[in-house]
């Protein structure tokens, strides 16, 4: 999730652990807490771009890192300060640590919570970004703030912005199960076979939902609003893998290969190879645009392959936000 949904998350654990006995303080220091995890995008500036994906949501957002680092800031916050117990910081900062990448497991990215194991849990279920889940959790944890420490006012008030929080998660799961059967419906109505069907919000909001579906030489995007009356309609967007031609047994290829876990189309576009990430889906609500959120640009640069993101158009942000709301509003 983005950064200040994980600062109000860290804040509002910090507070329900230790809010009690070190009062403001417990909210700074999960705030803190729950931005430390995210610290790994920084690793990616030294390295190569392929390498900066692998890394991104692994050890940092980890149950071994919650343990192991959580133990060592626990030791040190005991020493500053004695009001809590060497146990009681270990649990504070084990819960502001490891409630980040439960909650990242969530979107489409998702984290490699048990590394150094190779899963990572993506339950695609809420955009990185929305406003439902995060301004009513902040609004209560200011409240919350604003109280004295100890008070029963300020218990429930942070305590209610986890729980109507949580509570908005799980509605986002049952959404996600809802537009899945009908994308499922759509795809047999309209007698289209297919391999895998995977589906996600749209960003910002958990009402239009998009459905990435494998065939065997395509992928199919549609797109479904709870306020549409007319069919899904799938848009085919070519695989063209065959276009990787030799690059395609290159190490670096197949590591994002890896990394895309198979969700990737290959395209050209003035004269560049690119590599697109369909799990991200379109910088479009529109099905037909060839316009990715994520597409590399392959190319070979003194014998050896170089892979670079493509840069993002602020323009292709601004029509987007401009074109969801009429398409939320229904088809």
């Amino acid at each position: 999730m983005d950064s200040l949904t994980q600062i109000v998350l860290g804040a509002a654990v910090g507070e329900a652990v230790l809010g009690k006995k070190i009062g403001n303080k417990a909210m700074l220091l999960g705030a803190i807490a729950g931005t430390i995890p995210d610290l790994d995008v920084f690793v990616g500036h030294f390295t190569d771009t392929v390498s900066a994906l692998e890394i991104h949501r692994g050890f940092t957002h980890s149950i071994v890192f919650a343990v192991g680092v959580g133990l060592m800031f626990a030791w040190l916050c005991a020493l500053w300060d004695k009001r809590a117990t060497l146990k009681e910081w270990w649990l504070f900062w084990f819960l502001t640590f490891v409630t980040h990448p439960l909650l990242d497991a969530h979107t489409t990215w998702g984290t490699q919570l048990f590394w150094p194991f190779e899963i990572r849990l993506a339950y695609k279920n809420i955009f990185v970004i929305d406003p439902l889940y995060t301004v009513p959790f902040l609004i209560f944890l200011i409240l919350a703030m604003l109280q004295k420490r100890g008070s029963i006012k300020r218990r429930k008030f942070n305590n209610l912005g986890l729980i109507i929080s949580s509570s908005y998660m799980v509605l986002t799961i049952i959404l996600k199960g809802i537009t899945y059967q009908k994308f499922k419906s759509e795809l047999a109505d309209q007698n289209i076979e297919y391999l895998t069907l995977q589906n996600k919000p749209s960003p910002f909001n958990t009402i239009l939902w998009t459905a990435n579906v494998e065939t065997e030489d395509s992928f199919l995007i549609g797109n479904y609003s709870f306020f549409d009356t007319k069919p899904v309609q799938f848009h085919s967007h070519p695989k063209n893998h065959q276009a990787l031609g030799k690059l395609h047994n290159e190490d670096k290829i197949q590591r994002l290969i890896k990394v895309v876990e198979g969700w990737y189309t290959i395209s050209e576009r003035d004269g560049q190879l690119l590599f697109n990430d369909l799990r991200f889906g379109l910088m479009s609500v529109d099905p037909n645009s060839e316009k990715y959120a994520f597409s590399y640009i392959l190319e070979k640069e003194n014998g050896e392959l170089k892979i670079t993101e493509e840069p993002k158009d602020r323009s292709d942000a601004k029509k987007l936000m401009e074109d969801l709301w009429l398409r939320i509003r229904g088809n």
